[in-house]
């Protein structure tokens, strides 16, 4: 279920054209996370990556995961044409082939004072290191189940925001990191970080749905933000990550 991106000298689960459902550093390589203090413009935050892990020595093929923000839920027709502008700058860095995107993403967008743009959150890259502790990001993921067919068609209770429905979604969306934790051989044990994204109240579902499960070991950040795409209402990434610097 994954692949080798040597180029970037980390590993991917391969997913859609916009992003891959996960990376993880290779052997000799840790993945290091970068938050920037404000939201950055999305051309100015491409820019302000390239220059940081280029200042450390490493190729742009190195940028492995970001985390984006972005004003309000897309249609899916929105979220398409976004999508097609934003890998451009990745087919300029020699990461995205056309077909196969190797980088793992969130995209959410806050309920209160949101971006005038889409802007950068955090971006993560691999660099060399001497420890042999294996790290990880996972991408986003909301109640829509992976395939063909609109949004509508694979969404879990499709605008059900009823307690048991919000339970459900909450439910699929953890088994889905559950999936893709699997996919690279970790589970919720190895994560140092989960972050959930809803504007709903889920905590009857906290504790059975994500506690018990294992998936809050370092406590979970829980931010204010919509899923990208209208009528999703709850997402999740994750990650294990030894090094993040905030800029």
């Amino acid at each position: 279920m994954t692949r080798e991106f040597s180029a970037g000298n980390y590993r991917f689960i391969p997913s859609v054209f916009q992003y891959s459902a996960g990376a993880a550093a290779d052997d000799g390589y840790e993945i290091e996370r970068v938050r920037f203090d404000r939201l950055v413009p999305l051309a100015e935050g491409f820019a302000r990556a390239a220059k940081f892990i280029q200042d450390t020595g490493r190729p742009l093929t190195a940028f492995c995961a970001c985390e984006l923000r972005s004003p309000a839920a897309f249609s899916e027709e929105g979220f398409r044409a976004f999508n097609l502008h934003y890998v451009k700058t990745l087919s300029e860095w020699g990461i995205f082939d056309g077909t196969t995107n190797p980088v793992a993403r969130s995209n959410v967008c806050p309920e209160i004072d949101p971006p005038s743009e889409p802007s950068f959150y955090a971006f993560s890259f691999t660099r060399p290191t001497g420890s042999k502790t294996p790290t990880f990001v996972i991408a986003g993921g909301a109640e829509a189940r992976e395939g063909s067919g609109s949004y509508v068609e694979r969404t879990v209770r499709y605008r059900d925001l009823s307690p048991e429905g919000l339970r459900e979604k909450v439910r699929f969306t953890t088994s889905q990191m559950e999936t893709r934790l699997t996919a690279f051989g970790f589970g919720w044990k190895d994560t140092t970080g989960v972050q959930a994204y809803s504007v709903h109240d889920f905590h009857h579902a906290l504790a059975d749905e994500l506690v018990r499960r294992g998936a809050l070991r370092s406590g979970l950040t829980w931010h204010f933000a919509r899923p990208p795409v209208v009528d999703l209402e709850y997402e999740m990434d994750c990650r294990r990550v030894m090094r993040e610097v905030v800029i």
